[in-house]
């Protein structure tokens, strides 16, 4: 029923691309902010980016600011994180998560590593 389900992680090199993506199902997506975020061994989960349901707005942690976007289909309820120039920094294990007022929901989860 309530469902996020995210897919696209993987081993890359660094300065490599990657493109995660977010299934949603069983709320109305659209009204929803979509928002990534990731969490690395050892380390608080992080925000990095987000598309907010109303005027579709973007905002981005600072440390992935320019290499990553964030984009969104209302239609197909998906959620995309084209990421690009990764860093072993970036490897984490990447959270789909959705917000409406109160109602928070939360993805499983898919593994991104960056390394040589």
């Amino acid at each position: 029923q309530v469902q996020l389900v995210e897919s696209g992680g993987g081993s890359v090199q660094p300065g490599g691309t990657l493109n995660l993506s977010c299934a949603a199902s069983g709320f109305q997506f659209s009204r929803f902010a979509m928002r990534w975020y990731r969490q690395a061994p050892g380390k608080e989960r992080e925000f990095v980016a987000e598309m907010t349901g109303f005027r579709s707005s973007r905002n981005y942690a600072a440390s992935v600011k320019g290499r990553f976007s964030i984009s969104r289909d209302n239609v197909n309820k998906m959620l995309y994180l084209q990421m690009s120039s990764l860093t072993p920094e970036d490897t984490a294990v990447y959270y789909c998560n959705a917000i409406y007022g109160s109602v928070v929901l939360w993805g499983q989860g898919t593994q991104v590593t960056v390394s040589s």
